[in-house]
């Protein structure tokens, strides 16, 4: 959950990075949080009958970093069986662990369960630079990374991304079995991709030439790199910006009613009108504020679907646990999640995989829009990260449909408490109330994580 919709002040709300709307950002500074003492750290009877409970489903995890055996996955593989699109969610955008995690579940998931899709919570212009460096190797990895991971997704651009996109182009480049880079995110868009909208127009359908070069030429005038044209774009004037989306949403209409259509290149058009669309929500509307939150959600959920159905392959999501979860924790923020969206759009092909974390540390945006690493935990008594943190292995994944069939675990399952939902600026509260059994099907628990490393440059 990397946007907010504040004050345009704040480079929009597409580029800001806080988890909190400014009524509650006042009171949501994060307190740092104590390690219980011996009285309050003994688990009380009812946790105890809970923590039996979960021991009697959990598989432990032998760790979160990628390579060496597998075995311990077989029944997370197995668990994802009859889900064409599988969330894995992240605690913060700056665990580096989490992120370690997520690769090697990518790995089994790809080798051994037949995905074909890594659908991450970036841009979709961004993700097509990434997808053609893993498919054909063309470009150079740091440099991509350094040019799209900008402003609210510098938080990306670290060495345990490097290693996952790295591992997917070894992979392409030897296997028949190809793996794509998905964006599901649409804050910004690269110049390239009107190039190649206009560029398609030209050879298939030139009559539409002249308007769809009409329709851009405002955002195609937007200069410099992603946080320059963020910044370009958000100092518009309101009226402006509901002009451009304007054009936009014509420009696809156009195209879409055209004689000759490609769904790639009608998707980019659609992507273009999204990303012009969210911009035209008045940030100072607190009301407004939200439907521009909802809007993203839906949009980042369609446009995972619309990946899944054109290419018929299973596709990994990746994105903030806040998203990719069926209940909001946050719901004066993020009134309904991409992960509900999910649910309603594809049913129980949808499987979603939460992260939990007892405690560790994180890298997040500053008030000064630097980046600092920050600590988080230990899990307060009474949270759900306490609880999970006593069952007897130090790292573990628990399927929450079977565990609530035990009479033990079902109330627990559906109470709401606090858990770890850690935003991607600093400082913001951390926790908030939610239901584990509610939220996700699987929960992989980590008992430390460390903060995320930047990618190292000359």
């Amino acid at each position: 959950m990397r946007h907010m919709h504040l004050r345009r002040s704040a480079s929009l709300a597409l580029a800001v990075t806080a988890l909190l709307s400014p009524a509650t950002a006042a009171t949501a500074v994060a307190r740092p949080q104590t390690a219980p003492s011996s009285a309050a750290a003994t688990t009380a009877a009812p946790d105890r009958e809970v923590v039996a409970g979960l021991e009697r489903y959990a598989h432990r995890l032998r760790g979160a970093q990628p390579g060496g055996s597998g075995a311990d996955l077989e029944a997370f593989g197995k668990a994802t069986r009859g889900a064409s699109i599988v969330g894995l969610g992240e605690v913060s955008h700056g665990s580096g662990d989490i992120f370690a995690l997520k690769d090697r579940l990518l790995r089994h998931l790809v080798t051994r369960e037949g995905f074909s899709a890594f659908a991450m919570e970036i841009n979709w212009s961004a993700a097509a630079r990434l997808d053609a460096y893993v498919r054909t190797g063309e470009g150079d990895l740091r440099q991509i990374m350094r040019d799209e991971f900008q402003d609210a997704y510098g938080l990306d651009d670290t060495e345990e991304y490097l290693r996952l996109f790295g591992w997917v182009r070894e992979h392409n480049r030897t296997s028949a079995h190809q793996v794509r880079i998905v964006g599901l995110d649409f804050s910004d868009v690269d110049p390239e991709q009107y190039d190649g909208i206009l560029a398609w127009a030209g050879k298939n359908t030139p009559a539409l030439v002249p308007e769809l070069r009409e329709r851009y030429a405002a955002l195609r005038a937007l200069r410099g790199g992603v946080a320059d044209r963020l910044a370009a774009y958000g100092s518009l004037p309101l009226a402006e910006r509901k002009k451009i989306a304007e054009d936009a949403g014509a420009a696809y209409r156009l195209l879409e009613g055209a004689g000759e259509r490609d769904a790639r290149v009608l998707q980019d058009a659609r992507v273009v009108s999204q990303m012009a669309t969210s911009n035209a929500f008045d940030s100072d509307d607190p009301a407004q504020a939200l439907a521009a939150n909802r809007y993203r959600d839906r949009t980042m959920a369609e446009n995972a679907v619309w990946w899944q159905r054109n290419t018929g392959g299973r596709v990994v999501v990746s994105a903030h646990d806040g998203h990719i979860s069926y209940d909001t924790a946050l719901p004066h923020v993020y009134p309904v999640t991409m992960g509900a969206d999910l649910r309603e759009l594809v049913g129980k092909e949808y499987l979603a995989v939460g992260t939990t974390a007892y405690g560790g540390a994180y890298r997040a945006r500053t008030a000064t829009n630097g980046v600092g690493s920050f600590p988080f935990g230990p899990a307060a008594p009474g949270s759900n990260e306490y609880v999970l943190d006593q069952v007897r292995h130090r790292d573990f994944y628990v399927d929450l449909r079977e565990a609530r069939r035990d009479p033990a675990l079902a109330g627990w399952l559906d109470t709401a408490r606090p858990t770890f939902v850690i935003p991607g600026r600093y400082p913001y509260r951390t926790a908030w109330p939610l239901a584990l059994g509610r939220g996700y099907d699987i929960v992989m628990h980590l008992h430390d994580v460390r903060a995320s490393v930047p990618v190292a440059r000359p």
